[in-house]
Parts: C-alpha cells; structure tokens; sequence
C-alpha cells in the first residue's frame, strides 16, 4: 500500500522544525558529553529528539517512536517512528557543518516514508513508498530525483561511509576496480545520481542510521542491502545501496572479503575519544 501524502507531509515538516533547531544550538554551540557505550552526545541531540517526539504526540498521539537518545514509546496504531535527530555528531561537536537529521516511519507493510535534513544548507531529502523520491531546498518547489544510468561496475562512483572503520582488503577491492569518494551526501547522493553506490561497513550502525535507506533508495530507483545480498535492516550491519543497474556486479566484487578492522585499538593508541566513527553524516 502506498504511504499516504498527508503522513509523508507531517514528516517533512517535522523534520524541518528540528532541523532549525539544530542549526539554532549548532551555530550557538552546544555541551558535549560522553554516553555509557563510548560514542558523543550534544545537548542539542537530546533537545532536537525531544521536540520530535512532542511533534509526533501531538499529531499522531497513537504512533509508537524509537530514538537514538531516548527509550522507545510503544504505539497502538502499527505504525512506528525512528529518530536520529543529529545523524553526525562527532562533526556536530566538533562545529563541522557536516551532519544531518534522519527520520523513517515504519507500518504493517515496512518501510513507509523516509526524510533527510541538512539543516544548514537547508535542503531535505524525501521518499513515500509508492510516492517517489524528493529533494527540496529552502521553500522552493520540490523536483523528483533518481539515482544515475551508470551500467559497468569499473569505473562506477562509489562513497565510502566510514572507511576509518573498513579493512585494507576491502579498500584495496574496490579502489583497483571502482573511484571512491567521501562527504557526497551518501543515501541522498546515490538516491540522486551523485553518485553510483555508498557502502557502509567497519563499525556497525545504530538502526536509526539506515531506517530510512530502504525506501529512500527504492523510491529513487536503486537497490539495498548488505554486503552479503540479504536483507539491509536484518543483515550483517553493512550496507550496499545502489543505482541497481551494478548491485550484483558489486556484490560479486566484495564477495568473501573481510568488511572491518579492529578501530577500537588504533583509538586506544592514538588516546582518541571512542565516538570519533560512530556517528558519521549520511
């Protein structure tokens, strides 16, 4: 079943409402601490998630809502929310303007709507299931957006999500055979014809990462999941999504190579903070 308009709609607005308040505390500055599993938090993390969570109350009172900082509301309509209200932190605390919001609602059926948000430059990224997929900038009108033609795998623009994280094997595979590139706007990019594929693998993800993914992508035209072929939000923690026409050729590239290093120890040794790749921006 399609994503009703007037849902997608409230999500987008939403999404835009916090997404000024995170670039109000962005440019203000605001306090960074640590939480219990290593990885930073802002005040501004906990205030942006709780204004969604008001906002969703308020109109979908029924509507249960799972977040990156705050325990998970059970809902009543077999609809559900995912919050990750600054998607970036490390770069949010560090006043790097490289960060943005994701929000995804979840029903019966799956993924149903998708939202993206760069509060700084104002733009916002969208997808309804059976709605297509939609990039935004400020109030101007919204254009339909799909991910590129490209059909050959060499060659193919690829962005890495946290390569600080990835194994040398898995660098060296894909650098012989595809261009690889950083900070394209990775969900966004691939859904717009940026670029060809992002993957995502080394440190796993919270699932308020790639909620929104799945219909993003597949709205736009492309193609997801992990980097065994299966299913991306049940799979092994790493992430393919791509334009389609080069998902298998992909697939068959990175088949059997180890994905991850052990990035905890080089931490230790640099004396770092734990949450420098645990947050990066997509």
């Amino acid at each position: 079943m399609d994503a009703d308009t007037e849902l997608l709609e409230a999500a987008v607005d939403i999404a835009a409402t916090a997404s000024r308040l995170a670039a109000r505390r962005f440019i203000e500055g605001s306090p960074v601490s640590t939480k219990a599993d290593g990885s930073v938090v802002t005040a501004a993390d906990v205030e942006v998630e709780e204004l969604v969570r008001s906002l969703i109350a308020t109109r979908f009172p029924g509507d249960g809502v799972a977040g990156e900082e705050r325990d998970e509301t059970t809902g009543t309509t077999g609809r559900r929310w995912v919050i990750d209200p600054i998607n970036g932190t490390s770069s949010y605390a560090r006043r790097i303007p490289m960060f943005n919001m994701l929000l995804a609602i979840e029903d019966s059926d799956g993924g149903a709507v998708g939202v993206i948000s760069y509060p700084m430059s104002q733009e916002v990224y969208y997808a309804g299931r059976g709605r297509g997929c939609w990039h935004r900038v400020g109030d101007g009108p919204p254009q339909r957006i799909t991910v590129s033609g490209i059909r050959r795998r060499r060659g193919a623009a690829v962005e890495m999500i946290n390569p600080a994280t990835w194994s040398e094997d898995l660098l060296a595979t894909l650098h012989r055979e595809v261009l690889l590139f950083t900070g394209v706007k990775a969900t966004s990019g691939v859904a717009s014809g940026l670029t060809d594929a992002m993957i995502i693998a080394g440190f796993p993800m919270g699932y308020e990462d790639i909620a929104p993914i799945p219909v993003m992508i597949s709205e736009a035209g492309g193609r997801v999941s992990d980097l065994e072929g299966n299913d991306m939000l049940t799979g092994n923690g790493t992430v393919l999504a791509s334009n389609g026409h080069i998902h298998d050729a992909l697939l068959e590239l990175v088949r059997g190579v180890t994905p991850g290093r052990d990035y905890h120890e080089l931490l230790r040794a640099r004396g770092s903070q734990p949450g420098l790749a645990r947050d990066p921006g997509r």
